[in-house]
């Protein structure tokens, strides 16, 4: 049985976490590395850091992202963004938080 036979339905990625910002990770082909993104994206997220690969499947949900659509941009577009998570209102609100709303 080959592997492509085993994948059938599936998504062999890498995973790749930027050194620029926090929680930015970008989802590529196993194997295809960052070398063909597009020129902003690669500047915008900078040198990456390797962090797993994983096969995806749409039985397999993912933490902060859909599945099937990180399956569908990495095979149309050769790799998927997952952005930071917005920030947390409980903390943005909190006393001490240098951009907390001013009471009036």
């Amino acid at each position: 049985m080959s592997a492509s036979t085993l994948l059938k339905g599936k998504l062999f990625c890498s995973i790749y976490k930027s050194r620029k910002r926090a929680d930015m990770y970008l989802y590529v082909p196993r194997g295809k590395g960052l070398q063909d993104l597009p020129e902003a994206l690669a500047e915008q997220f900078g040198p990456g850091v390797h962090v797993t690969d994983l096969i995806l499947s749409p039985e397999r949900p993912l933490s902060r992202a859909d599945v099937n659509k990180v399956m569908a941009a990495v095979q149309q577009q050769g790799f998927y963004l997952q952005m930071p998570p917005p920030p947390d209102p409980d903390l943005y609100l909190a006393d001490g938080h240098p951009d907390r709303p001013r009471r009036a």
